[in-house]
């Protein structure tokens, strides 16, 4: 009895000082709210009221930093979807997030109409692999309902030991009904950027996500091509941000400034705050050579990626493919609080070099391509179908050439298929290669020219 009240009389000494700092506050933030004809300081005495009802008689014994917390969280979850309060470790998970490891399922949620939904899977994680795709409404994580849930509580439920399973119940367009998906969480090690050759003179680089390394990894990416290229300018670039769920502002405006004429403008914020209206324009430094550019976006594609898609898109600098954009508008400002926890205010929204605001809307694709599945048996296809040659009575073309070398058959020795590439099985980065290609074969024909 002796432990149990002292334990009383902490709680209620605690819950004394709460007060006195709600009162302190009230009285002196009184003054400027009559000011402003507000009545924030009533507001606050309600929220006192509540706190102490709940401490003297709710059915179990509360956590005052607990009921503190939930305050603070329910304060910034009423305000937008992307607003809400870190407790300590979800903070420190936040800043390890920006590094570009972490543990859980890989992907990127938000709030969209009420429900939670999934921006993007990021790339070669367990929710990618097990099929989860932009768009994709989670209705239950596990047993638990997702209607209430902020997006940090589902963080927190999402995450979990490299090895354990999760079960998301999924619903998505085309679905008759929920479907559950189980997902096994691992160690999540984004790799920011990847780049390749397509063909002889044309690059590819996708960026996954915008970290804190992302503006290096393409600075060598570029490089790498060029050398690939046995040392020779590129012909063209695919820009691939498809399913590029954002990240850092200040590297989406180091991306951009690879491309964009020194002095230009990228992108600019507006905000209530003097802090907040930012311009970001493009600095001096070397800049990629003006070769063709195609940036390719989807619905997965938030944030950092269409102040990327934007800005190329409206310097003219790049042709923007694929499909409409998610349209994440907003600038969050992570704001680090005294006991380690942390802030995440939506504080601006952000617009393009001509002004347009993103939010809601989204970037809408110069060229409107859907991703389609290539059929796997083309070839085979194309080699059944009937041509000139095959007809009855047809006449010959004349001399003949040389016939050309046979192509060796996809398998090989053993009768196995060889692996397809999946970048030549996807429908929009080839579309993307064929503009290219005529980009370049229009620039060699010249004006005037047949």
């Amino acid at each position: 009895m002796l432990k149990f009240g002292k334990t009383r009389k902490v709680a209620a000494g605690f819950l004394v000082t709460i007060v006195v700092l709600v009162a302190f506050i009230s009285i002196s933030t009184q003054r400027r709210c009559d000011a402003q004809g507000g009545k924030e300081y009533e507001y606050i005495g309600l929220l006192t009221d509540v706190m102490m009802i709940v401490k003297k008689s709710y059915v179990e014994e509360v956590d005052s930093k607990k009921l503190i917390y939930g305050a603070i969280n329910g304060m910034l979850t009423a305000l937008d979807p992307h607003s809400s309060f870190m407790s300590p470790e979800t903070f420190k998970e936040m800043k390890i997030d920006t590094k570009g490891a972490f543990g859980g399922l890989g992907i990127e949620i938000s709030i969209k109409d009420g429900i939670l939904t999934v921006i993007s899977p990021i790339e070669d994680t367990p929710a990618q692999r097990a099929g989860i795709k932009a768009g994709d409404q989670i209705l239950r994580i596990d047993e638990r309902f997702t209607k209430d849930l902020t997006i940090t509580d589902a963080v927190k439920r999402m995450r979990g030991p490299k090895g354990t399973a999760v079960i998301l119940t999924i619903m998505r367009d085309g679905f008759e009904k929920p479907k559950e998906f189980k997902l096994v969480r691992d160690i999540i090690q984004v790799k920011s950027v990847k780049s390749r050759l397509l063909e002889s003179g044309y690059g590819y680089v996708r960026i996954a996500q915008f970290q804190e390394r992302t503006d290096e990894d393409l600075s060598k990416a570029l490089k790498t091509l060029v050398e690939e290229n046995k040392g020779k300018q590129l012909a063209g670039l695919v820009l691939d941000l498809r399913n590029d769920p954002g990240g850092l502002l200040d590297q989406a405006v180091r991306v951009s400034d690879h491309f964009v004429e020194s002095g230009k403008m990228i992108v600019y914020t507006e905000g209530r705050d003097k802090e907040s209206r930012m311009q970001f324009t493009s600095s001096s430094r070397t800049k990629e050579p003006n070769y063709p550019l195609v940036v390719l976006i989807n619905g997965g594609s938030a944030s950092a990626s269409e102040i990327v898609a934007g800005a190329l898109q409206d310097h003219k600098r790049a042709i923007v493919m694929g499909t409409q954009s998610f349209g994440k508008g907003s600038v969050q400002t992570i704001i680090p609080l005294s006991d380690d926890s942390g802030l995440r205010l939506t504080t601006a929204r952000y617009y393009t070099p001509k002004g347009r605001s993103i939010q809601a809307k989204g970037i809408t694709p110069d060229i409107v391509v859907e991703q389609l599945e290539l059929p796997k048996e083309s070839s085979r296809r194309e080699s059944m179908m009937i041509r000139e040659k095959d007809l009855e009575n047809h006449f010959e073309g004349g001399e003949e050439e040389k016939p050309a070398e046979r192509k060796a058959d996809p398998k090989d020795q053993k009768g196995e298929r060889k692996p397809v590439d999946p970048l030549k099985a996807d429908y929009q980065v080839m579309r993307a290669l064929d503009l290219l290609k005529g980009w370049e074969i229009m620039k060699q024909m010249g004006p005037g020219k047949p």
